[in-house]
């Protein structure tokens, strides 16, 4: 799997009747965008079609959402599955190997935040540095600590630049609230393209993280005071 240009994460995805489903996403290292995938596209890629409310892009110029068009053949490789099916995921990278078996929408849900935070669209780009540090079957608690700690750096890489840090989280709040933007308008390209509700599930469970986001920053963070002890004194 190793590669000078691309770093790449494989989800493979065993059923109960030995079928699989692999997906390689090729994550290019100078800006983490995934590499397209084939050549046949369905009609609910388009920009146009169910296009999120506050994207700045043109169908013009980009004739196709750039999230759909990254995630078209994951849609349509679990489009007749059934979200609470137990499947056993595994995840290799370069580094490690992650097995679990869950539930479908839960390794769905994995694999479609992976892919729409490096797809390009201009909203999500935001989560790249996740990506870049994927973790598979995260704990809300972990994803939580991971989403505070890459805007905490963005903020010391803005000082760096000398721009305004944002120390206060406010930025992060409204991030997120875009996210789930998004996810409302993704959802309705998701109901042109599946037949059953594994996508969709999948895209609920991210969006629950998403909604959760602002309450998360302004309350739970508390609960870590014990581990910082050492920085409070």
């Amino acid at each position: 799997m190793a590669n000078d240009a691309a770093m790449r994460i494989q989800y493979s995805f065993l059923f109960e009747d030995g079928s699989r489903k692999e997906f390689d996403v090729s994550l290019e290292l100078g800006g983490l965008n995934c590499a397209a995938d084939g050549p046949t596209l369905p009609d609910w890629v388009s920009l146009r079609q169910n296009q999120c409310p506050s994207c700045p892009l043109s169908s013009e110029t980009t004739p196709y959402c750039p999230a759909a068009l990254q995630l078209a053949h994951v849609v349509t490789s679990f489009a007749d599955c059934t979200s609470f099916e137990e499947v056993s995921v595994t995840v290799r990278t370069e580094q490690r190997t992650y097995t679990k078996r869950i539930t479908l929408q839960l390794g769905v849900s994995a694999l479609i935040g992976l892919v729409m935070a490096t797809s390009g669209c201009p909203v999500m780009e935001y989560l790249k540095p996740m990506a870049r540090f994927h973790l598979p079957f995260a704990s809300a608690e972990e994803t939580e600590y991971r989403m505070v700690s890459m805007y905490l750096v963005a903020q010391l890489k803005r000082q760096a630049k000398g721009l305004d840090p944002d120390w206060s989280l406010e930025g992060l709040k409204g991030i997120y609230a875009k996210v789930t933007e998004i996810n409302a308008s993704f959802a309705k390209r998701l109901r042109e393209a599946a037949s059953n509700d594994a996508n969709m599930n999948a895209l609920v469970n991210l969006d629950c993280f998403a909604k959760s986001a602002p309450w998360v920053v302004k309350t739970k963070l508390n609960d870590l005071d014990p581990l910082f002890e050492a920085y409070l004194r």
